[in-house]
């Protein structure tokens, strides 16, 4: 997935602003733990290192004065340079540590080395039946390899002791030179194998050691956390419930409310529990009163509607009565009578229209009888093309007759609105086509024109009550604003859905009905909540 402050592309497991809370403070927990046990660890690491070396170090001046006979034990008999610079040719210094070394550089008076003595001490057993002097083992001196006294040679002779690599054979050394009266550099060293031995074990036990905390507490972590944060879920629960309910019409009743358990004010969880619990209170409190006032207002339009139909019935009445009046009536007066008659027959309808949908937002119970919907598509082109003679009226029929449940009265009704809405808003010679058709289980019923085209900006307010196109969409035959309303109210009191795509040249509402589905509960039915009374 892409990511807005990114320029690259990263999944989204990379970014844990996306992760679950308690993924993240697992992750938390961990990375402290890490650092924790790196610091531990690593002080553990260092600490340990500076006592070896230390005695590493100690052990290394007691071999250096061993070396120049100024150790325990002193000089041994016969023990000294030779004129070649060779010290102790033939016995090591006493008790020196098998594997040290203790080799001898002979300076000219410029300081070049002229020649080398000594090498690596090497432990030799003694004879069968025989001691040393001072009681001490045999030791003797093994050739060291031309690398190694190499590297040995750039010792300086001072009281700073260095780490020297003396390549695979022998491994690292820690090494110390000394000047002797004399003149001779006196090069001891001590193998560091022991000891980065040592430093590798205790780094690789801590690592080991710390892994299986980190393991251990991860686990342990998840499952605290996760049995800390069930409240949160159970509060999280509830408002998704509560998302759930359809809260745009009808009666609600908000029966969710989050768990006494959950709403201790001393939590932070509680605060949001207890949070939520208060506003749903104010929310169901808003949808009552809003159910109420809607019951108000429908009731309200239907009872206008209804003995409206009786005074409208009268007006027409009399202004056709007074156009059979055997008394000559004046031009003028017959003109306004005519006016007369002719806005009542409007608002005569537009009561009807009103009236049908108070009812269907009381939810009035439909019939559902079969109903045949391509005699019924057959009907009404039929009406629409005797109403609108201008128009290409085209049918597209499929070869097997589509048969849904319904209410055979307000299907009609819808057909007749969508096709009065093609001829009244598009120009004579319009090409208007209607088909039916079955898809997935629903039948489908389409009404095509080629005429200028819906606005845009209308097109999704096109199915609210009163809603008007601009002046691009001509009104020669008048319209009360209603008609797509009632398609919208009638097919989705089916349980269907209806819609509408346009642009220049083409326009075309779709209507699906399930075939064979019971018709929703009378609490289901409904406009578009900003179409409502």
């Amino acid at each position: 997935m892409s990511s807005s402050r990114l320029t690259e592309t990263r999944p989204a497991g990379w970014n844990p602003a996306g992760w679950p809370l308690r993924t993240r403070l697992v992750a938390i927990m961990i990375v402290l733990l890490v650092i924790l046990g790196l610091a531990v660890g690593g002080t553990a690491e260092i600490y340990l290192h500076k006592v070896l070396y230390d005695r590493v170090d100690s052990q290394l001046v007691e071999a250096g004065e061993r070396a120049l006979g100024q150790g325990p034990g002193g000089r041994i008999p016969g023990g000294g340079f030779d004129r070649a610079g060779f010290l102790w040719a033939t016995v090591a210094p006493p008790s020196a540590p098998e594997g040290s070394i203790v080799q001898a550089f002979t300076l000219s008076e410029t300081g070049t080395i002229t020649s080398a003595g000594g090498g690596l001490v090497a432990y030799q057993a003694p004879e069968a039946g025989s001691t040393e002097d001072y009681g001490r083992p045999r030791n003797g001196y093994t050739a060291l390899p031309v690398s190694a006294i190499t590297a040995l040679s750039r010792v300086v002779p001072d009281d700073v002791h260095t780490d020297v690599d003396l390549g695979d054979e022998l491994g690292a050394y820690r090494v110390a030179g000394r000047l002797t009266p004399d003149g001779t550099l006196v090069v001891t060293g001590l193998s560091l194998a022991d000891t980065q031995n040592t430093l590798y074990a205790v780094a690789g036990v801590t690592g080991g050691v710390v892994l299986l905390a980190l393991v251990a507490a991860g686990w342990a972590g998840a499952v605290i956390i996760r049995r800390t944060l069930q409240p949160l879920h159970r509060v999280a629960a509830t408002a998704t419930r509560v998302a759930e309910l359809e809260l745009d019409r009808g009666e609600v009743e908000l029966a969710q409310r989050v768990p006494a358990a959950d709403t201790d004010p001393r939590t932070e969880v509680g605060q949001v529990g207890a949070a939520l619990n208060r506003l749903l209170d104010h929310v169901g409190n808003a949808l009552e009163a809003r159910h109420a006032s809607e019951l108000q207002v429908r009731q309200f339009v239907a009872d206008a509607s209804h003995e409206l139909r009786t005074p409208l019935a009268a007006i027409r009445g009399y202004a056709e009565l007074s156009r059979r009046s055997r008394q000559p009536v004046p031009d003028e007066i017959g003109h306004v009578l005519r006016r007369v008659e002719s806005e009542a027959t409007r608002m005569t309808a537009l009561v009807e229209d009103l009236l049908l949908l108070a009812r269907l937002d009381a939810g009035r119970p439909l019939a559902q009888d079969p109903v045949d919907l391509t005699m019924l598509v057959v009907d009404a082109v039929s009406d629409a093309h005797a109403a609108g003679p201008g128009h290409d009226w085209q049918l597209d029929l499929p070869a097997e007759p589509v048969t849904i449940t319904g209410d055979a009265q307000r299907l009609h009704q819808v057909l007749a609105n969508l096709l009065a809405n093609a001829r009244t808003h598009t120009p004579e010679g319009t090409t208007v086509t209607v088909g039916v058709s079955e898809s997935g289980g629903a039948a489908v019923l389409s009404v095509t024109d080629a005429g200028p085209g819906i606005p845009a900006d209308l097109q999704p307010h096109i199915f609210e009550r009163f809603a008007r196109g601009d002046s691009s969409r001509s009104r020669a035959a008048g319209s009360t604003g209603l008609g797509l309303s009632i398609v919208h109210a009638v097919v989705t009191a089916h349980g269907g859905t209806v819609a509408v795509r346009s642009e220049p040249g083409r326009t075309e509402f779709t209507v699906r009905l399930p075939m064979t589905a019971a018709l929703p509960p009378a609490a289901t039915l409904s406009v578009p909540a900003a179409a409502r009374p």
